[in-house]
């Protein structure tokens, strides 16, 4: 068997982007109230589409943990704490009186592996739910969704963010997926 030649370009190690198209000097630090648990699949780790690890590396108060790793297991206590919220387009919502989440857990994954993991961790089914409206017809994306609903991660953390401490404190991350999407494009095939 012959050794797999690999024609891909070196990527940054930080922000997982070929380096070309590196963003880590155009990453903000973002401070937020609400803390974003980021539940990302491991088949999403090393994708260049990722935009879950952007997205923690600009929030501060984030904490990014894998699903699915064969050598670490998942601890679901962190999911079960106290005000604990799920993003995801439908599902028990919470109370329009209650209180704002101080934990909102982003699942990091293709739709199809979202559905299996709210169905594999039954703590996700029982939080109740933010559920975003769809985005603007014309917004900038790489490519269309594959759910009514669908954004890429770094996108819908943005607009979580909007909806639960305002737009002020979403202007960064909606910048930031707006020049990663720029940058792509302009790039074309390259990527």
């Amino acid at each position: 068997m012959s050794p797999r030649v690999s024609s891909h370009r070196p990527r940054c190690p930080r922000c997982n982007l070929p380096l070309h198209l590196c963003l880590c000097a155009e990453i903000p630090r973002v401070e937020t109230r609400t803390r974003l648990l980021l539940l990302q699949h491991v088949v999403e780790t090393w994708k260049k589409s990722n935009t879950g690890r952007v997205a923690a590396l600009a929030l501060a108060n984030s904490r990014l943990l894998t699903y699915g790793s064969l050598d670490e297991p998942l601890d679901t206590a962190v999911l079960s704490e106290p005000g604990t919220w799920l993003l995801f387009p439908d599902g028990p919502t919470a109370p329009p009186d209650a209180p704002a989440p101080r934990q909102l857990v982003v699942l990091d994954a293709s739709w199809s592996q979202a559905r299996r993991m709210t169905q594999r961790i039954p703590v996700l089914r029982t939080l109740p739910r933010l559920v975003l409206p769809p985005l603007a017809p014309g917004t900038l994306r790489l490519r269309d969704p594959t759910h009514p609903s669908g954004m890429s991660t770094l996108d819908a953390i943005a607009r979580a963010v909007a909806v639960l401490e305002g737009p002020e404190a979403a202007a960064p991350l909606e910048r930031l997926a707006a020049l990663r999407v720029q940058r792509i494009a302009e790039c074309g095939t390259l990527y």
